[in-house]
């Protein structure tokens, strides 16, 4: 499983359709995470003022059309993730058959994200 962490206004704008991040026209490719610890440091670097509530979609790297190419992070990961630490990225939009499991990001009274859960009253499948 990968992880690519998006609003929930975002992830639920057209449901009907493949979803494509700004990123995927600014940069070329979709950022991930290999994982949720990884992942919890991308979101306390990047986006602590994001709009809530911010999901984290576990994608099933099979089920992509997309091409997915593991790279280091550039210039740099984000503080406490390791330099050798290689990051999915998806050039194509994800398809929405990819989704294995929507989480959300849970937050501390610091306005730090914690953890992941799943969403209330909400299947594990999507």
């Amino acid at each position: 499983m990968i992880y690519h962490v998006v609003s929930s206004a975002e992830w639920n704008a057209s449901p009907d359709r493949p979803y494509a991040p700004s990123s995927l026209v600014g940069d070329g490719f979709v950022h991930c995470s290999p994982d949720e610890a990884t992942t919890l440091k991308v979101v306390n670097a990047f986006y602590r003022s994001a709009p809530r509530p911010l999901l984290a979609l576990l994608l099933d790297e099979a089920r992509l059309t997309a091409e997915c190419v593991w790279e280091a992070a550039d210039p740099a990961p984000p503080p406490g993730v390791a330099e050798s630490t290689l990051f999915p990225h998806v050039f194509g939009p994800l398809d929405r058959e990819a989704v294995e499991r929507v989480l959300v990001v849970r937050w501390d009274e610091e306005g730090r994200a914690t953890g992941l859960e799943d969403l209330p009253d909400a299947p594990d499948a999507v």
